[in-house]
C-alpha cells in the first residue's frame, strides 16, 4: 500500500508535508484564531512493516516547546490500547520512529478523548439512579455543555475538567472519579455523599475538542483566563458554569488538567488572591498531604511558581473561585509524558492512571472532609 496519513475526524489534527520514502514530514495545525498549538492526533495507512520515520517539523513554535524534550508519543492499533513509541526531539523537530504491525495505526500526543466517547460517557452516567443531568447551555459550534448533579450532603464540591481541550489525561481522570462516585458500596463515597453534593462538567470545552484544538475554544479564546468576566460571545463555556457555581455555591473546587513540560502530578492553589485566608491555605496543603499518602503517583516538589501576595490571577478558575465563593479550590496537572519518579516503559502517564489519580483525589477528599464542614461553619 501507499504511505497516507489523514486526520479528518473527531479531535484530529496534523498538516501533511511531505512523504519520501518512509520519511513522513508533517505539520501541527494551529488552533482555530489562535496561535496556539501542540496537539496531534492522526491515522497513518499503508506502513505495516516498514521503519518508518515521521517528523513533526514545527515543534520549535509550538505553545510549550519544552514539553518536547524527553517526550515520547502515543500509537494505537485498536484506538482503546496506547503505548509509547520511539521519539526524539532535536533541531525544532519530532521524530517518531516506528515500524508498524498493521497498515492501520493512530499516532497521539496522548491517548485522546474523543467527543464520541464523551457522549457514551455522559449517556452511562445519565442513566445511573439518582444522577441529575442537565445541558448547561449550548456551545458557540451548537454542542450541549454536560453537567451532572449527584445529590447529598450540604457542602458543595465541583469538579470540572478539559478547559485545555488537548490534555485529554483530564478527561479520563473523569471517568475514574464517576465511576467511583456512582458505586454505592464504596465506604469512602458513602461518606462523602453524606457531606458533599457534587457537580461534575466532564468536558468544559467540547468545540476545541472535536476540532483538535490544544488550549482553545471555538473562537480561538483560552477558557481559563475567562473566569473573571466570561461573556456569552467569546466564552460562553465558563458564562454557563459559573453562573451556576452563583447558584450553588462553592466549597470545594478541583480544575483538571495535563502539563507538557513537567514529568509529575501536581497541584497548583490559590496563593496571592486578595482575600487570601491562611485556614483557607491550610486546608489546600492538608489536602495535597492527604494525596501524597493515598498514591506514590502525587508529590509537591515540582510545580508552579507560587504568585506573590495579591498577585494571584483572578482570570483563572481556581483563583477565581476561592476569591469569589472563598473555596478551597485547586487545579490538578497530569504528564502528557510520565510520572519520572514511577514511570512505566511501555505506556508512560496513560488512562489508567489517570483514573486511579482520580480514586485517590476522592481518598484524599474524605481525608479532609470533616476539616472543610468545620472551615465552613466558622
Amino acid at each position: 500500500m501507499t504511505l497516507s496519513v489523514s486526520s479528518a475526524f473527531d479531535g484530529g489534527n496534523i498538516r501533511l508535508v511531505a512523504i519520501d520514502g518512509d520519511r513522513v514530514d508533517l505539520e501541527i495545525v494551529k488552533d482555530h484564531q489562535s496561535d496556539f498549538y501542540q496537539w496531534f492526533y492522526f491515522r497513518l495507512t499503508g506502513g505495516a512493516g516498514r521503519d518508518l520515520q515521521l517528523r513533526i517539523t514545527n515543534c520549535a513554535g509550538s505553545a510549550y516547546p519544552h514539553g518536547w524534550d524527553n517526550y515520547r508519543a502515543c500509537m494505537s492499533y485498536d484506538r482503546e490500547e496506547w503505548t509509547r513509541v520511539d521519539s526524539n526531539y532535536e533541531a525544532g523537530a519530532l521524530t517518531v520512529r516506528l515500524t508498524p504491525a498493521s497498515d492501520s495505526v493512530w499516532i497521539a500526543y496522548f491517548a485522546p478523548y474523543t467527543m464520541e466517547r464523551h457522549h457514551d460517557l455522559v449517556a452511562s452516567v445519565a442513566a445511573q439512579p439518582g444522577v441529575e443531568y442537565r445541558s448547561l447551555g449550548q456551545t458557540l459550534d451548537g454542542q450541549e455543555l454536560d453537567y451532572f448533579r449527584l445529590p447529598g450532603g450540604p457542602l458543595q464540591a465541583w469538579l470540572y475538567a478539559r478547559q485545555h481541550p488537548g490534555e485529554t489525561m483530564a478527561e479520563w481522570w473523569m471517568e475514574g472519579a464517576l465511576e467511583r462516585l456512582l458505586d454505592e458500596a464504596d465506604p469512602v463515597v458513602r461518606k462523602l455523599r453524606e457531606r458533599f453534593t457534587f457537580h461534575v462538567v466532564p468536558n468544559m470545552n467540547p468545540d476545541g475538542s472535536k476540532r483538535g484544538h490544544l488550549r482553545t475554544n471555538a473562537v480561538g479564546v483560552n477558557l481559563n483566563r475567562e473566569w473573571h468576566a466570561p461573556s456569552a460571545e467569546r466564552s460562553p463555556e465558563v458564562l454557563y458554569v459559573r453562573d451556576e457555581m452563583d447558584k450553588t455555591g462553592v466549597d470545594f473546587a478541583m480544575d483538571v488538567h495535563g502539563d507538557e513540560a513537567i514529568a509529575a502530578n501536581f497541584l497548583a492553589g490559590f496563593e496571592g488572591i486578595p482575600s487570601f485566608k491562611q485556614s483557607q491555605q491550610d486546608l489546600f496543603e492538608a489536602f495535597s498531604t492527604a494525596l501524597v499518602a493515598a498514591t506514590p503517583d502525587f508529590q509537591t516538589e515540582k510545580g508552579y511558581e507560587v504568585p506573590a501576595p495579591g498577585q494571584a490571577n483572578l482570570s483563572m478558575s481556581t483563583a477565581q473561585l476561592a476569591e469569589r465563593y472563598g473555596a478551597v479550590s485547586m487545579t490538578l496537572e497530569m504528564p502528557f509524558k510520565d510520572n519520572e519518579t514511577l514511570p512505566d516503559e511501555t505506556y508512560g502517564w496513560s488512562p489508567d492512571r489517570c483514573r486511579l489519580l482520580a480514586r485517590a483525589c476522592l481518598d484524599a477528599l474524605h481525608a479532609v472532609s470533616g476539616r472543610i464542614a468545620d472551615y465552613r461553619k466558622a
